[in-house]
């Protein structure tokens, strides 16, 4: 028995298994709007593109957590600018300007001195967890989750029918520009646990699993936070015993659990198949 709870015993440890847990309710909850809506790329975008926020909050010695918001959500805005006035496809837009601003925070980076490890920023630090970090995360955690869960319904409208929320009167542009701040804001919780790189696949693979087992949104919700919080603390846990960084370690168990879901649909679709294909023959 002390073995097994071995992990539980050390503070680092401790820290990592909290953050993990309070940052997977924000991402999963996200996770599912960002994968109805198709903004798996947007994402992808802001979380590349808050480096050159970073570095640029600490050459000025402000929170990096401000530099990281600013850039996300300078990263959002142009994105929406340049597609709105020009020919190109958001996609392109996107890559354009999030590949930009990485490259941008790269080049500053290594014109500075600082004591950052870039390791640390592109695929995050759990182990190096702080009391602040915790705060830090748990507020934002708990402010984001509580904007999804308030105003879910007015977010899914405008995530399939942008045309029919504007005709009941919802404020649209809101909706649009508040889903940007809350991705910014989640990526800046996120930010020092699983790093930029990684931060991606938490906004992505909990909303992609859940709606390969359910079609029900409500039911989509809770599954991608069950499934969430239990990869997060046993992604964690596991990598005390394989001496591997918890980040990766959290995400390569939602991609498993992804494959497994995505085999059990095609299982399921086939017996579906199958089944009425025996009906119509009877």
């Amino acid at each position: 028995m002390e073995t097994i709870l071995a992990p539980f015993l050390f503070p680092f440890m401790q820290s990592a298994f909290l953050i993990a847990a309070i940052i997977a309710v924000p991402t999963a909850i996200l996770s599912c709007f960002v994968v109805l809506k198709g903004w798996s790329l947007m994402g992808d975008a802001i979380s590349h593109a808050v480096l050159p926020g970073i570095v640029l909050a600490y050459v000025a010695g402000i929170p990096l957590i401000i530099g990281a918001f600013a850039a996300g959500m300078t990263c959002a805005l142009a994105t929406g600018y340049l597609q709105a006035n020009s020919r190109i496809k958001q996609d392109t837009v996107m890559g354009v300007v999030f590949s930009g601003m990485f490259g941008i925070g790269l080049v500053i980076y290594t014109k500075i001195e600082t004591e950052m490890h870039l390791d640390h920023i592109l695929f995050g630090n759990m182990l190096g967890i702080g009391a602040g970090d915790l705060w830090t995360a748990g507020l934002i955690s708990l402010f984001v989750a509580g904007v999804l869960l308030v105003k879910w319904r007015d977010f899914l409208l405008h995530a399939f029918d942008p045309a029919q929320a504007r005709a009941v009167g919802l404020p649209v542009s809101w909706l649009h520009y508040g889903m940007l701040a809350l991705i910014s804001l989640t990526i800046v919780a996120v930010l020092k646990a699983v790093g930029i790189i990684l931060a991606i696949g938490l906004l992505i693979a909990p909303g992609a699993i859940a709606f390969l087992i359910t079609n029900r949104f409500d039911r989509m919700l809770w599954i991608a936070v069950s499934v969430t919080v239990l990869a997060s603390v046993a992604g964690v846990y596991a990598s005390f015993w394989l001496d591997s960084a918890p980040a990766p370690t959290i995400i390569l168990i939602l991609t498993g659990v992804f494959l497994l879901a995505f085999v059990a649909r095609l299982w399921r679709n086939a017996k579906t198949a199958q089944r009425t294909g025996e009906t119509v023959t009877g």
